[in-house]
Formats: structure tokens, sequence, C-alpha cells
């Protein structure tokens, strides 16, 4: 009976907390709520000294770095767990998964130090001009892969970004794939299958919810990240069609400004912009939760 009533704490103050961040937003947001309403989700401007405050350009970057970067590290991370249980040998197989996994532990203003002074320098003089010139001629892309290479910028702050969640995808999809049976593998390898039918019609599709979740879990990180992304993305309150353009996130901005935040406006905008980053983080993750419960259902119905 207490050890039940014990979990039972444990479960309620969970949800305590969760109910306390929500509502200590709320009641901070509340005047920009006010003073701004709807508008201030889909206005651009951002202008302290006239105390005009809008979220769109935060919330554009926010998801735009947070959609590359996934675009970019989701097809590796599972590239290297496909590698480290199917290909590797088995000698080096610990060794690799450790130092993957130790990129986890880097802290991420470590990340934006070194994509400021390392990588971004390097990607300004070397591959951003020939991105630039390579699609300066193809529709669409050479707007959005155009214009001054700046170095930072949205772009790089993805690729950083995409480096900081790799080690959540490949680690989780690892362990994922490890518990697919072993039957399964030598019965399709029995059959003539080569590793990489195996991989792609028994492993995958045996691990799917395990991979969905690892990809979640990541993209919960790239929506939140702060110091890192303050570091390389240029802060600039303004939307552009290039993605090389310096921009700005919800994080990086209530980084920069909290500081600054003299008049309650202000304070208030940027909490209303915190609020915001939760229900969009929150909005992500319950969709990934039903997303994996479909696959589920969709499983147990396949294979009744």
């Amino acid at each position: 009976m207490r050890f039940r009533m014990l979990t039972w704490l444990a479960s309620v103050g969970v949800l305590a907390i969760f109910a306390g961040v929500l509502v200590s937003l709320g009641v901070g947001a509340l005047p920009a709520i006010k003073a701004f309403g709807i508008p201030f989700l889909y206005t651009e401007v951002w202008n302290p000294v006239t105390a005009q405050f809008g979220a769109l350009a935060s919330i554009y970057g926010t998801l735009v770095t947070s959609l590359i970067a996934m675009l970019i590290a989701v097809p590796i991370g599972i590239g290297i767990a496909i590698f480290l249980t199917e290909i590797c040998p088995r000698p080096l197989r610990r060794p690799i998964g450790i130092a993957i996994e130790l990129l986890a532990g880097i802290p991420s203003i470590i990340y934006g130090i070194w994509g400021l002074f390392v990588f971004a320098p390097w990607f300004q003089s070397g591959l951003q001009p020939w991105l630039i010139d390579l699609f300066s001629d193809v529709p669409v892309l050479q707007d959005y892969l155009g214009g001054a290479p700046y170095g930072i910028g949205v772009f790089t702050a993805a690729l950083i970004l995409s480096i900081m969640v790799l080690p959540f995808i490949s680690a989780v999809t690892r362990d994922v794939f490890e518990t697919v049976p072993p039957t399964l593998k030598e019965a399709a390898y029995a059959l003539g299958c080569t590793t990489s039918e195996v991989v792609w019609r028994v492993t995958l599709p045996f691990a799917r919810t395990g991979v969905v979740g690892g990809a979640m879990l990541a993209l919960g990180r790239a929506l939140g990240e702060t110091m890192a992304v303050t570091f390389v993305i240029g802060n600039a309150h303004h939307i552009q069609t290039s993605l090389f353009a310096p921009g700005t996130t919800i994080s990086a901005t209530i980084a920069n400004e909290f500081t600054e935040a003299v008049g309650p406006l202000y304070l208030s905008s940027l909490i209303e912009m915190g609020l915001i980053l939760f229900f969009i983080t929150f909005v992500v993750l319950a969709a990934a939760q039903l997303m994996l419960g479909a696959l589920e259902r969709r499983a147990g119905g396949v294979s009744s």
C-alpha cells in the first residue's frame, strides 16, 4: 500500500510540475497576450524601442532549423545504427558506439563556440560560395540557397543542430535494432536475402516504432536548443528567403534579450514566446505519441 502511494505521488508530481510550468508561463505572458492578441503569432516586427513585438520570425526560425536538422540527422543516424548492428566488425562496435554517444555529453555551448569560430568561417569561405554558384541557375533553389556567404545563418544553425541530435537518433535506433529477434534475420538470410534486403524488409519494419520514437526525441531536443543556435544563427528578427541569411529562434531570442527586457511588456512578450515554444514542443511530442500508437495498431493488425 505504501509503495502504491509513493508511485501515485510520483505520477501526480509530474502532472503538477507540468501544470505549474504552464500556469507560470500563462500568467507571465498575460500582459503581452492582452496587448497584442493573436497577431503576435503572425507579426514579424520586433522593436523594443516602440514596444512592438511579434513572434513570427522566431517561430519560423525554430521550425525551419529543426526541420532541416532532422532531414540531415535522421538518415545519417539510421545509417550509423545499421552499420553498427549489421556491418561493423564486432570488436569495433563498442568503441564506435561509445564515441558516438559521447557526442551527446558535450555541452551545447561547446558546439556553439566550435560552430562560430571553426565551422562558420570554413563554411563561409569554402562550401557556401560553392553551393551558391551551384544553384545560381536552378529555379526556386537559387532563392533558398543563394545570397551573400555570411557563414552564420539559419542553415549553419541547422547543421550544428543536426550534429547535436545525431547521437540521440543513432543510439536509440541501434538499441532498437538489437532487439530484433535473430531468428527473423536468419530466416531471411536462409531465403537468400542480402544484408540490405534484411535491413529494409525485416529490421526496419520490426523496429519502426522505436526508430520514430528516437527521431521524435531528437526533434524535441532540436526545438528547444538555445546556446549552440544563438552563437551561429545571426539573431536577426527578419524572415528571408535564403537559408544562408541570418535569422533567429524562440530560444535564441529569449537567451539574448531576457536580461535587457526592462519594460513589463517586453518581458511579457519573451515569456509569451516561451509559452509558444512550450505548446510547439507539446504538440510535436503529442503527435509523435499518436503516430507511435497508430504504428503499433497497424503492426498488430498486420500480424493478426
